[in-house]
């Protein structure tokens, strides 16, 4: 069976490239991989670190290499325009007998940890595998196919290691393009609550002078601002209630108009 190519794997339009958080992932393999029910080449990051990891739970390989390129998106390693040609040389080994690539996985794979991962699957199966990480450089807006070149070559002593065997697997990812947001919040500030001692009362000290000087309501401490608010309330009630007294004893009324009828027969006789 003729194995599908990388560049025709990544090749996607335009628009699956807008997304800011996403990078290719690709993995390669001298031995079998088995088909992902997902062919999506836009997949989540969580769907492609859970397959990747059940396929290497099976230890498949002897030696494992682990290469990261922070910057790095699906149209850089397209047929006939590969910035990295080492790497795409190494796709195209004839040994290879499996491949999962997608172009666009969304989300964040920082956290894959998969060498560790390799480590503790060949460890349960009682094999011994090598495993080695490379982490190239960022790339530069200004400088980005020279970044790409220089990174591809300094991959080339790595690859050439790791394929020197019959039983290898190579997976290769980014980190998004852009930094993934972090929420930052401030932390809660811890204050003391401290009594205030300057406003409190003063006691009556031997000096006269200094005594005197006090305010009202701090050298009379019966005389509180609160007993003098309520007496000033009582003096306003008091003389409203007072004017409202004199107004109805002023009211003259004649006895002679409470015995005036004021009935239905009234009403006829005046009619």
């Amino acid at each position: 069976m003729r194995f599908q190519t990388l560049a025709s794997a990544l090749a996607l339009p335009g628009a699956a490239f807008a997304f800011a958080d996403s990078s290719p992932w690709v993995m390669l393999s001298t031995s079998t991989i088995r088909q992902s029910s997902n062919a999506n080449q836009i997949q989540t990051s969580s769907d492609v670190i859970s397959f990747s990891r059940n396929i290497l739970d099976e230890c498949p390989t002897d030696r494992y290499l682990i290469v990261t390129q922070p910057g790095i998106n699906a149209a850089d390693l397209r047929q006939g325009n590969c910035l990295m040609p080492h790497f795409c040389k190494a796709v195209e080994n004839p040994r290879i007998k499996g491949k999962y690539t997608v172009a666009e996985v969304v989300g964040d794979v920082t956290k894959a940890s998969l060498d560790e991962h390799v480590k503790l699957a060949c460890n349960k199966k009682g094999k011994t595998a090598a495993v080695s990480s490379v982490h190239l450089g960022p790339l530069s807006s200004a400088t980005r196919s020279q970044d790409l070149a220089s990174n591809d070559a300094s991959l080339a002593s790595q690859l050439d290691a790791v394929t020197a065997g019959d039983s290898y697997t190579i997976l290769f990812y980014a980190t998004p393009r852009e930094p993934l947001y972090e929420s930052h919040f401030i932390e809660p500030v811890h204050m003391d609550m401290k009594r205030d001692m300057g406003s409190a009362t003063l006691r009556r000290q031997d000096n006269e002078t200094e005594f005197n000087k006090l305010p009202l309501f701090e050298k009379y401490q019966f005389f509180t601002p609160g007993i003098f608010m309520g007496i000033v309330v009582a003096v306003v009630l008091l003389s409203i209630l007072g004017a409202g007294i004199r107004g109805l004893a002023s009211l003259e009324v004649s006895y002679g108009a409470f015995d005036k009828e004021m009935g239905p027969a009234a009403q006829k006789k005046q009619q």
